[in-house]
C-alpha cells in the first residue's frame, strides 16, 4: 500500500463527494466538539436539527457555562444519551474557569474535561486545530481493517491499540482534520457494514479485504448478546384537590437519564403485577400512597444494551407529603406547563396520550 497515494485518493474523492453538514462550514473547536459529542452513537441525519438548534441557543462556551442544566437538557430534549449533554454543560463550566473559556489543544488536558475520550480529543486537536492526531470510531475501525484485512477480533484490546496505531500512521500530517473526516465520510457513505460499495470506492486499488475478497467478513466483532427486556410502570399521579393537576419528578442527576423529569415509577420486578409494583415505586421513590386507576397506554422502547415495556396509568393520591427519597425534585403542574420541562421520548408518548383526551381525573 503507498501511503500517500491512498491520502491523494481518499482526498480528492472527499474534496468531491463530502457532505455539506453545517458543523464543517465552521469547523470551531467549540463546534466540533458539540457536534463530535452529538455524533456519538447517532445518525448524523438525526444530529443535524439538534445541532443547529444547540448552537443557536448557545453560541459560545461561555454561554453554555452560564446556562442551567435544565435548559441544557431541554435543548438536547430527544436526542437521548444523555449523559453527552450533561457532560458538555459541565466541561464548558471547567473550560471557563480553568482555559480563558476556550478549548485548550493539548491532548491532556482535553482528556482531562468530562465526556471527552481519546476519539474526540483527537477529533478536535485535528480538525479544529490542525494536529495530526488519530481518530478511531467505528467507521474508521471498519475502514482500517478492511484496508489491511484484519483477521483478529476487533473487540480485543490488543487489537484496538494496533488500530489507534494504525490510525497513527495514515493520518495525513499536513491536512489532518480533512482526512480524518475523509476516512469517516467513506465509512459512513461508502464502506458501509453490510454493503459495502467497493465498486465506488476511491481507494479500492489500496484494500487488501476487497482484494482478496474478505470484506464482508471484516471487521470480526464478538457476537452480540440477546437484548434483555424489563417491564416498566409509571404513574400520571393526580392531585386529590386539583384536578388539573398532576405530579412529575426529576430523576436523580448521575443516574440513567439523568436531571430529566418524568412520570414517577420504576421497574416491575418479575412476577409482580403491574399496579402492585407501581404502589411499590411510588412509596419507595415519594413516600405516598395511591391509588392506581385507568390503564392510559403501554410503550416499547428500545435503549442500547436493553429494551422495555412501559405500563403508564392513571393514579390518585391519597395520602403521604412527596418527599424525594428516589428522586431529586418533584412539581405539581399542569398539561400545558410540560413544555418547560425536559423529558425522554417514553414520557413525551404519555404527555401526547394525556394531550389527546381530558385531563381531569
Amino acid at each position: 500500500m503507498s501511503m500517500p497515494a491512498l491520502r491523494r485518493d481518499l482526498l480528492i474523492w472527499f474534496e468531491e463527494n463530502a457532505r455539506d453538514l453545517p458543523w464543517r462550514r465552521d469547523p470551531s473547536p467549540y463546534h466540533t466538539w458539540v457536534s463530535e459529542t452529538m455524533l456519538q452513537q447517532t445518525q448524523v441525519t438525526t444530529v443535524v436539527p439538534y445541532y443547529n438548534a444547540f448552537i443557536n441557543r448557545f453560541p459560545y462556551i461561555a454561554v453554555l457555562a452560564d446556562a442551567t442544566l435544565d435548559d441544557v437538557l431541554k435543548t438536547w430534549e430527544g436526542l437521548g444519551y444523555y449523559r453527552r449533554a450533561r457532560n458538555l454543560h459541565k466541561a464548558a463550566g471547567i473550560v471557563v474557569s480553568e482555559h480563558g473559556g476556550e478549548l485548550p489543544d493539548d491532548e491532556q488536558a482535553l482528556l482531562a474535561l468530562p465526556g471527552i475520550g481519546r476519539y474526540t480529543a483527537g477529533a478536535i486537536r485535528s480538525i479544529a486545530f490542525a494536529l495530526p492526531a488519530p481518530i478511531l470510531d467505528g467507521n474508521v475501525k471498519r475502514v482500517i481493517t478492511r484496508l489491511d484485512d484484519i483477521e483478529e477480533n476487533i473487540d480485543n484490546g490488543p487489537v484496538e491499540r494496533k488500530l489507534w496505531q494504525r490510525a497513527s500512521e495514515l493520518v495525513d500530517p499536513k491536512r489532518p482534520g480533512v482526512f480524518n473526516e475523509a476516512v469517516m465520510e467513506l465509512g459512513a457513505t461508502i464502506c458501509l457494514p453490510q454493503k459495502p460499495l467497493c465498486l465506488l470506492c476511491p481507494v479500492q486499488k489500496h484494500c487488501l479485504a476487497q482484494d482478496r475478497g474478505t470484506q464482508y467478513e471484516r471487521p470480526v466483532r464478538n457476537q452480540r448478546r440477546k437484548v434483555p427486556h424489563y417491564d416498566v410502570v409509571a404513574g400520571i399521579i393526580w392531585h386529590a384537590g386539583d384536578s388539573e393537576r398532576f405530579m412529575i419528578a426529576q430523576r436523580p442527576a448521575e443516574g440513567m437519564l439523568g436531571g430529566l423529569w418524568e412520570f414517577p415509577g420504576g421497574k416491575q420486578e418479575p412476577g409482580e403485577h403491574a399496579v402492585n409494583a407501581l404502589v411499590r415505586e411510588l412509596e419507595e421513590e415519594l413516600a405516598i400512597e395511591v391509588e392506581v386507576g385507568e390503564h392510559l397506554l403501554d410503550i416499547d422502547h428500545a435503549f442500547t444494551h436493553f429494551r422495555i415495556t412501559l405500563h403508564a396509568y392513571h393514579v390518585r393520591h391519597i395520602g403521604g407529603e412527596p418527599q424525594c427519597l428516589g428522586v431529586d425534585d418533584w412539581r405539581w403542574v399542569t398539561l400545558p406547563e410540560l413544555d418547560g420541562f425536559a423529558f425522554a421520548r417514553t414520557d413525551r408518548r404519555i404527555i401526547e396520550a394525556l394531550q389527546g383526551r381530558s385531563v381531569g381525573r
